[in-house]
């Protein structure tokens, strides 16, 4: 069976790119078309470095029209005004009647018609982009540009912080559009320069939203949480430390470190940041105020979902999460939503 890294250097060829000779990844890599994961009637093969995948696979995923004459084994494609004419096992093809070569013929391979992917996708005029870091290979069809940087962000060959990982600076303003969501804190984006990477999630980032993308955050938000349950209360607790914290500092520092939300110290200014919401259109994530020791606004949780809360108020309790039940709504003000 082939190796993981042998596979690497097969795709490796087939990218005509140089990559990092430690990077693994398994043998048969997923291929993703404009963020959704192809169903491929067959895995991919690799012949003489370049990666060939089920045509019909791959047409149909672009919304392309196909034909298909048996006794000659030509394929004709169509797709608005282009016109794509293949006969398997040859090197050239033509695209509305314009001859052009491939590298690599297209197979017949146990009945099913396998073709060159990034030769068939650049035909078609997609961008491929193949990760290092996972072996895993992107199609982006010609995209609109539906997002905007809010704040200068690192473009990234892999979802992750590492400092090699950065190609380039995003900055303030460039549009960009989202291809795929990789979890809470990572996105898959194109460029208007024709690049593929990922960026931060974090919504200090850029203007990209989704109810997808919420959940996974919200969840994510109120995991880390959960993570400091039964640390005690301290009032006025410093922002600066975790071993202590009274309400808004918990409720800050979480926000600061799921989010990079910068939020307000004291509850009182935290109440005038977001939107409000009301109380039969909550979601995880919504902060909830409260009246407190004489004060309109002098406590703030986090709503947890499942009608409960997640905060701090007292040196018996520290943080935990508690039912949002008749004695808070009796002293509940306001909600916002802050993402």
């Amino acid at each position: 069976m082939m190796t993981k890294i042998g596979a690497m250097a097969i795709l490796g060829m087939f990218l005509c790119q140089a990559y990092p000779a430690h990077a693994q990844t398994n043998a048969v890599p997923d291929i993703y078309m404009d963020g959704k994961k192809l169903a491929l009637t067959a895995n991919p093969v690799n012949i003489d470095g370049y990666t060939l995948v089920p045509m019909r696979s791959l047409f149909e995923a672009q919304g392309v029209q196909i034909s298909w004459k048996n006794n000659t084994q030509t394929v004709t494609a169509t797709k608005e005004s282009m016109t794509f004419t293949y006969r398997i096992g040859e090197t050239s093809a033509y695209k509305n009647n314009q001859l052009i070569t491939l590298a690599q013929p297209g197979k017949l391979i146990n009945g099913t018609t396998m073709v060159p992917l990034r030769f068939i996708s650049e035909t078609l005029g997609d961008l491929v982009k193949w990760h290092a870091y996972s072996g895993d290979i992107t199609i982006s069809s010609p995209p609109v540009y539906e997002s905007t940087v809010r704040y200068g962000v690192n473009l990234r060959s892999s979802p992750s912080s590492l400092t090699e990982s950065s190609q380039r600076m995003i900055p303030k303003g460039e549009k960009i559009h989202v291809l795929r969501e990789i979890d809470a804190s990572w996105l898959e984006v194109r460029t208007q320069k024709d690049e593929i990477g990922f960026i931060s999630a974090k919504p200090a980032y850029s203007d990209y939203n989704s109810p997808s993308l919420v959940e996974l955050q919200t969840d994510e938000l109120i995991t880390f949480g959960k993570k400091y349950l039964d640390t005690p209360y301290e009032f006025g607790a410093s922002s600066d430390q975790t071993l202590t914290f009274d309400c808004s500092s918990f409720v800050r520092h979480v926000f600061n470190q799921v989010l990079s939300i910068d939020l307000p110290r004291v509850s009182y200014n935290q109440a005038k940041e977001g939107q409000e919401v009301q109380l039969n259109e909550l979601r995880k994530g919504d902060l909830l105020f409260f009246s407190a020791r004489g004060l309109d606004i002098g406590h703030v949780g986090i709503y947890a979902g499942n009608n409960q809360i997640l905060h701090t108020f007292s040196k018996e309790k520290g943080v935990h999460v508690a039912e949002f039940d008749a004695k808070w709504r009796k002293r509940f003000v306001t909600a916002r939503r802050i993402f």
